[in-house]
């Protein structure tokens, strides 16, 4: 075989870049732009909390207590100390009325536990054999109705519950000039002497 007659190497054929190009952009054109509505619409739904005309005075995180019968004792008049949860105990004033309030949310699930007036006749007494706790008697509202209702209130430190207690006592004394003439007296000596039955209890999950 001559040198002319030997067989060259087959050149690689390039790969033509542009062609493609222009078909992906083809197929880009071709891409469906049709839109679908969803069969049920939902519309935003604004939730309120209630406190959206109110200002937080203060917040302290705690656990509450209830002192009362459990529904297994209804009926009974056996009353023990329950949980009824964590979160933060919060004192608020409307800012229209000025009324004022405590209000207490179970954390994460936000379900009110305690809502009552900061009624200046409510006293903090101390939680038997411990210093950072108190205990109150309130008609509270958290249950939807108006119920009077034992509380214990546990703070993480001594000086935390100390804090509280002056700053709740505080914000009673507005509230007592604020309702100056709505309220009589207690003339008979009821809330001393519910003070004092309280002074004697305890609740049963002390660290």
């Amino acid at each position: 075989m001559s040198d002319d007659q030997e067989t060259k190497p087959t050149e690689t054929p390039k790969v033509e870049e542009e062609p493609k190009k222009e078909e992906e952009d083809k197929v880009k054109e071709e891409e469906s732009t049709a839109t679908f509505e969803p069969v049920v619409k939902l519309e935003e739904v604004e939730v309120k909390s209630g406190e959206e005309d109110e200002e937080i005075l203060c917040s302290y995180r705690s656990k509450l207590f209830v002192y009362g019968e459990t529904l297994l004792d209804k009926g009974t008049g056996n009353k023990t100390w329950r949980e009824r949860g964590i979160g933060e105990a919060r004192i608020l004033r409307h800012r229209e009325h000025q009324r004022i309030r405590f209000l207490m949310r179970q954390e994460k699930t936000m379900k009110v536990i305690a809502n009552h007036a900061l009624d200046p006749r409510i006293k903090l007494e101390p939680n038997a054999g411990s210093d950072r706790s108190w205990v109150w008697s309130a008609y509270d509202f958290a249950e939807g109705e108006l119920v009077e209702q034992v509380f214990a209130l546990r703070f993480a430190n001594s000086d935390v519950a100390t804090e509280f207690k002056e700053t709740y006592e505080k914000y009673q004394k507005e509230m007592e000039s604020l309702l100056a003439g709505e309220d009589k007296p207690d003339e008979s000596g009821e809330a001393d002497e519910a003070a004092e039955a309280l002074s004697g209890l305890k609740t049963g999950d002390e660290e």
